[in-house]
Formats: C-alpha cells, structure tokens, sequence
C-alpha cells in the first residue's frame, strides 16, 4: 500500500516551508513574550523584520535547531520507516544534544518541559512516560513544545495528514502529553495538507478532525473558527476575543499551548491565504511569537509556494540557518540543504530513490546557498540565483568594469565565532566545515562575451592567520563550462573559515558581464594539526570544538585540559570522515581514564581508546550512555608523564599505539558491526583531569608512509 505518493513539485514545496519557518522564527524572534498590548503601545504595526542586532549573523533559535536534531531519527533508523517510535526519536535527544547545553531552554527540571524529559531520558525513563503527565504533571506536558517542533513531520509525509499527524504526535511524547501532543498532531496535519490544499480554513479542519473533539486544544481551534465565522474582517477583535477567554492567566506553566494555539488559528483564518498578512497577523498577536509566526510561516510556506512570499522576507536569510548542536558542522546550515535532507528523508519513506546533490547548489529558485560576492578593482552588481546558462540553477554574479589585476571573489562561509552572533543564548559552537588536507570541487561557467583574459582559482581563508590560500589560476574559456578541482595544502594551526572561487582578469577592463556558479562541494580525510596557542575560548569550549560535557578551556602554553565528573568529551571534525588516524600527546594529570575518540556520531556511537586504571592501555566502544572496554594490554603509564597515543580507524579494523618513557603498546581490534564514519574527539572520565598538548588528523596512507 503507498502512503504517501511524493508530488511533482515536492522539492520546491519544502524549501518553501522551511524558508517560511525559517522567516517566521526570525521575524517573530524580537518580540518573543510580549503581548499584544505591549506591541501596540510599544512598537505599532509590524510589517518587516525589526533589526536586533545590526551588523549580526542572526542567532540560533530552538524552534530551528531542535526540529534539525529531530529529523535526524529518520536517518539514523532507516529500517523503521513510518514506525519510528517515541524511544527511537528519544535516543536521537540524547545522541545530538549536548548534556543540558545548547539547542533547548534549559530552564529546569519541573520548569522547562524539555529539560525535564531530559533529565528523565538520561536517568533511565523512557519515552513516552518520559514526557508524560502521569510523570511530569499536566503543567509541564502540556506547555507549547510539543507544537512548535512538528513542522517537519508535515514536511516528509506530504499530502497523507493523518501519518504525519502520528509521526508528530510519536516525536512530541518524547517531552509532552495531553494538549502538547495534540498540538504536535494539529500543525503536522496542516502542513502536510497544504501540499493538496491551500485555502487555510480547509487546512485547520482538516487538523481539527485527527485531534479529539472533547480536547482543550479542540476548544480553542473551534471557538476562535466561530468567532471568525461572526466577524471574518477584524482580527483584532478575536484577539481581544483570546484574551479575554483563552490568556495565559487561565492556563499554568511558563509558555502554555493553548493560547498560542489560539493564535495560530487565528492568524491562518484571517491571513485568507496571504503570507505576508498571516505572519504579521501572528506576530502582532504577541505572546510566543516566534513559534507562533514560525508554525504559520511553514504550513503558509508549503501552500503557496515561492512565488507568493515576497523577496523583501528571503533576502536578509540568504538562505543561512545557525544551529546549536553537539555536531558544529551542523550548526551551520543553509536552508536549501534542509530543504535536501527533509526531501531525501521524505522520498526514502516514500520507497522512490534519493537523488544525490552537491553540498551548495542553485536549484531552488532564489537560493543564494549563503554565499555573498566581493570585487576588488570592479564592483559586484548583483549576486542572484539564475536559470539562464542551466535549467538546474547557478548562482550568477553581475560585474562591472572589473580593470585589469581586479579580482571577483565568490565564496561562503565555513565557520563563525560565537561573537559574530546577533546573540547566543541557545549556546552554538561552531566546528569548521572543511580543513586542510581536503579537495575541494567547484562547477563554473563564463558567458561566451567575456573576454579570454579572465582565469579561476578556488580558496580558502585562514581566519587565525589573516590569510588566504588558493589554487594555481586556471584559464576560463567563455562559453563553456569547467570544474576547479584544488587539494587544500596542510596547513597546521589554521581554521578555515571561508571557500570559495576567486576570478582574476589579466587583460583590459571587462566592463559588464556575469560569471556562474552550479555547484561547489569537498571531500577526502584532512590532515592537520591543531595548534591550541591559536584557539580561544567561545562560549563554553575553545574554537572549532563542541563539547559533550566537562569542563574544557586552555591552560598553560598550548595545552588544552579536560576534566569532570561523568564522560567529559569534546569534538571536531565532520560526521562523515570515514578511514583516518587520530594522535595526539597526552598528559595525564588525575584520575585513570585518558582518552582520544575516533568515528564519533554523536554522544552514543563512538570508539576511544587510551589510558586506563591499572598501568593499561584500552579500546572502548560506545553504543548508548556508556563505553564498553573491547581490548586491552598491559602499558605502564604515570601522572604528569606525556604519552603519544594514536589511535586509527579503517573500515571495521581500529589500531590503538602508545609511545612513552621507551615504554611502547599496540592494540587491533575487529568490530562486528562497525561504525564506519564519524568525528574525532578527545575525552576524559570519571573525574579524571587530562591535558592535550597536540592533535593531529590524517590520512592513513600518510601515517604508513610516516
């Protein structure tokens, strides 16, 4: 039996409700828990986004971060289909999220609904009593949560309400019950109907029919569907209306569901199928606006597509989404690579095969992938995505009068600072999406009228350094296209932060023209070395690491120290790295656990390996809260004596060295059913205090010929 049946348009479609989402958490962000009396008397009529922070990359928000960390279950349990359960997605909380930092309000237990789930899932609970009310209470359960994160459920299962409905209401049980998980189930519901149906009442009784009738949330929906059938012209009269009957002075907790589900409603019904008019409308309603208007921009997004959301909204975006994960190099997103995850996940449920894309492209209409353009001697017109030399989109960049020895540069970022953040409350760190060692491609095209004295180079920038790398010059030939292919040189203690494709012009001035970008992407295994005299403490660990838990800063001359009750562990690196060689020299100072990690998917899947209690040296391997030893040998090893450990990783086979006061070990281990890809990490337990001097990471082909 087909479920779900993905229509024609599906990829466009949910890059439009994710850019609506996207659009709604930020315009409505500034205003979060104000109240519509506040609004009036304070800021009048909203009609565009009000400027927190100018000059600022805009910060990372839970209603965004938190769905990105969700819809990883999909992906990490393939084999479950449609019947992913509560306990599935719960292990995907606690394998993406840091230990009560980062993504999520950690407001308290007994206060913040997802904090307490938190702490019930780590303490052995599962999911769904984790979230339950006879758990928790009906106060906790039933806050907005549960509704604020259901967008994507909608998203993947296009067109079939009632399954998305389900996987929603699965999801939010995790943390929520009662109203909560109703709420999940209503907005999953309407933006999966809004793939079939555009007309807003249509998609609320549509939501309303797979809630039950006799539920709170039921209540509100309809009481506010009858006030707009009396007075279908003021808006503001149904929020007196909401006020006055459904406010949050009826209704415990710290931001409940009801009254804000109260005001999705509303804002749908007398939004009449305007995106602009139904996110002001939500926005100017106050209380939790950046939920409510997010939740209306992603069902309004899906139903009327690109062509009815004004640029005036994209533009500021340019397409960027900050995250708060545990994994850095996913905290920083462009929303057309969202758009790709939701639809790949979509069409895998679907049984239809996924399509394999580069990681920056021009496919959607208006994306512009978050990459911006800068001329040097000639000056940059205008950067817009563009149909005219491929049928599949490029990024065209329009120059004028670019002299001779001027310079195009066309590129993206690949790494923040924390500081460059509008704010950072939801706690972001940031890993760097490529490093040195790494090849890095690039698809380009040049008008036949350009002139033959323009030539490509692709780069990066080294945001330690101040510097800028890039390739030999490759002449461009107008009319045709060319691929740029460049191997990042080792480059120890760099951190890059941009990539990109910088055009050069040899001859006289080139007085108008354009230059296309299709496609950019990298790949291989880095090799690199940190050098912690570079890094600097951001937020709470140094730059380009993530941390687990623990206590991490730098201590001393380049060192940099761990320590901690629990698994302290932190990381770099991306995700997807496969056959590589960690080392690093070791230092440890208290306690019997001295760790590096190698294939690190989060902080339940893992290998480490090092130090242990009793003169040992030990292969672990993680697969939930805690790490199994697999291998050990005898190694002598004492307090404040540096020991070089390196630990290497090819497909199922994971070598473990030790070198130490002439002392040397070796361990090989053969895992199973191995990991096969992952981070690096380093990692101290157990109340132990370790420091690292040096890290490196590497291909093995290099550490053979070393």
């Amino acid at each position: 039996m087909t479920l779900v049946t993905i229509p024609p348009d599906y990829d466009e479609r949910v890059y439009a409700g994710w850019l609506g989402k996207c659009i709604g958490v930020r315009f409505g962000a500034p205003l979060e828990g104000w109240t519509y009396d506040d609004i009036c008397r304070n800021v009048g009529e909203i009609d565009g986004y009000l400027n927190e922070a100018p000059g600022k990359v805009f910060k990372p928000d839970d209603d965004t971060a938190f769905p990105m960390i969700l819809i990883r279950a999909l992906q990490d349990h393939p084999a479950a289909g449609y019947d992913l359960s509560p306990q599935q997605i719960a292990d995907t909380w606690l394998n993406y999220l840091g230990d009560q930092q980062g993504t999520l309000w950690w407001g308290g237990y007994g206060v913040s609904t997802e904090h307490t789930a938190y702490l019930n899932l780590v303490s052995g609970i599962p999911a769904p009593r984790s979230g339950s009310i006879a758990q928790n209470g009906a106060i906790v359960a039933e806050q907005i949560g549960g509704q604020i994160f259901s967008d994507i459920w909608g998203l993947v299962v296009p067109g079939n309400p009632a399954l998305a409905a389900d996987l929603a209401a699965r999801a939010s049980s995790v943390s929520h019950d009662g109203n909560g998980i109703f709420g999940g189930r209503f907005i999953a519901a309407l933006v999966s109907a809004a793939f079939q149906e555009t007309d807003p009442l249509k998609l609320i009784t549509t939501g309303l029919a797979l809630i039950p009738s006799d539920s709170e949330y039921a209540r509100v929906v309809r009481a506010v569907l009858d006030f707009h059938a009396q007075h279908p012209d003021d808006w503001r009269a149904c929020m007196a209306f909401l006020q006055a009957n459904f406010g949050y002075d009826r209704y415990p907790g710290v931001v409940h569901i009801i009254p804000n589900a109260g005001v999705v409603v509303m804002a749908l019904a007398y939004g009449r199928g305007d995106f602009s008019r139904t996110i002001q409308i939500a926005n100017m309603a106050g209380w939790d606006t950046d939920c409510n208007v997010g939740n209306v921009g992603a069902i309004m997004g899906v139903a009327v597509g690109l062509d009815e959301i004004e640029w005036r909204w994209r533009e500021p975006l340019n397409d960027l989404l900050i995250a708060a994960s545990l994994i850095g190099t996913r905290n920083l997103l462009t929303i057309p690579q969202c758009a790709d995850l939701f639809c790949a996940l979509g069409r895998a449920l679907a049984g239809e095969s996924v399509p394999q894309r580069p990681r920056y492209h021009f496919r959607y209409r208006g994306s512009t992938c978050n990459f911006q353009a800068q001329g040097v001697g000639g000056r940059v017109i205008e950067t817009r995505q563009s149909v005219a030399v491929s049928s599949e989109g490029t990024l065209q960049i329009s120059v004028r009068k670019l002299g001779k020895k001027g310079e195009l540069c066309l590129f993206t970022r690949t790494y923040y600072r924390p500081s460059e953040l509008g704010g950072n409350y939801y706690g972001a760190a940031f890993t760097p999406l490529l490093f040195p060692g790494q090849t890095v491609t690039a698809e380009v095209y040049l008008p036949a009228d350009a002139p033959p004295t323009l030539q490509a180079s692709l780069y990066v920038f080294d945001d330690h350094a101040g510097e800028r790398h890039q390739s030999i010059g490759q002449a461009l030939t107008p009319g045709g296209w060319q691929t740029l292919t460049w191997q990042i040189p080792r480059l120890d203690g760099a951190r890059l932060s941009q990539v990109g494709v910088v055009v050069r012009n040899l001859g006289a001035d080139w007085e108008t023209g354009a230059f296309h970008l299709k496609a950019l992407d990298w790949a291989g295994v880095p090799d690199y070395a940190f050098d912690f005299s570079r890094e600097r403490a951001e937020g709470n660990t140094i730059s380009q690491w993530t941390k687990l838990r623990g206590y991490w800063r730098l201590e001393g001359d380049a060192r940099y120290h761990g320590s901690g009750p629990g698994l302290c562990e932190t990381y770099t690196g991306d995700i997807t790295w496969k056959d590589y060689c960690l080392e690093t020299q070791v230092i440890p100072l208290i306690g019997d656990y001295h760790n590096l990690n190698v294939r690190v998917q989060g902080a339940l899947r893992s290998y480490a390996g090092g130090l242990g209690p009793l003169d040992t040296l030990v292969l672990y391997r993680k697969n939930g809260q805690d790490y199994t030893p697999v291998a050990s040998t005898s190694f002598p090893w004492q307090h404040g004596k540096p020991v070089l450990l390196r630990l290497s990783a090819q497909g199922p086979r994971l070598t473990l060295e030790a070198e130490g006061d002439e002392q040397r070990a070796a361990l090989t281990w053969l895992d199973p059913a191995p990991y096969l890809h992952g981070q690096i990490g380093l990692s101290t337990w157990h109340g132990s205090h370790t420091a690292y001097e040096s890290v490196r990471v590497s291909p093995l082909a290099l550490q053979r010929e070393g």
